[in-house]
């Protein structure tokens, strides 16, 4: 784990964007299409870290996004080409665009000045969506990566945003996948090769700052 002082330097209020992943009431709420992500989530406590790390960006002024999953009733433009996607489409809840299904999971709080980006396709929040030029034009240098999966989607990001020049920290109580132990040995044997790994505890400390100037 990185010192106070390390950890710190990274996460400049000024220069640092929260992102969540997928948390969403199709994905993580109580009538979730995935189930045992779900439970995960919520049972190992990364629900409540992402709500807790989320109010305390918008306390302390830094910028938040969430990273939405979504699909149009007719499938139009959506990906077909995994087992993971063929899948999805059989599942009894559909993140259909505008349902309560791809709307932020509470207890996580979505403010006005939240940015909110809605995909249709890929595994990615950040490949061919509008999360990196709105990071670029943010200021942004540090991306602190919560969510689901940490399967498929959560590395997926920190990879992307790693290949893109930024410097990722991840949370390792603010994510989770299936079954739960993967999710350490995820993050001991790959998110931690190429970003920087903390608790959610260790984050809240450097972002707890004078709230800083707006981006306008």
């Amino acid at each position: 784990m990185p010192s106070y002082e390390q950890l710190s330097e990274l996460l400049d209020p000024a220069t640092t964007v929260l992102l969540t992943v997928e948390c969403q009431q199709g994905v993580v709420g109580p009538d979730s299409a995935l189930p045992e992500l779900a439970k995960e989530f919520r049972a190992s406590g990364a629900l409540a870290q992402v709500a807790r790390l989320v109010a305390a960006a918008h306390e302390s002024g830094v910028q938040v996004m969430h990273a939405i999953a979504e699909r149009r009733p007719d499938g139009r433009g959506a990906n077909h080409n995994a087992r993971l996607f063929r899948a999805a489409e059989r599942l009894p809840v559909r993140q259909l665009s505008g349902t309560t299904a791809v709307r932020v999971a509470p207890p996580i709080e979505v403010a006005e000045e939240d940015l909110v980006v809605r995909r249709l396709h890929g595994l990615s929040p950040l490949a061919g969506t509008d999360v990196d030029a709105l990071l670029r034009n943010l200021g942004c240098r540090a991306l602190i990566v919560t969510g689901v999966s940490a399967n498929v989607a959560v590395p997926n990001a920190v990879f992307d945003a790693v290949n893109r020049g930024y410097t990722v920290v991840v949370p390792s109580d603010a994510i989770a996948g299936v079954p739960a132990d993967y999710t350490p040995a995820m993050i001991r044997n790959t998110l931690a090769l190429v970003a920087t790994v903390a608790t959610t505890d260790e984050v809240l400390a450097c972002l707890k700052r004078p709230r800083r100037v707006s981006r306008a």
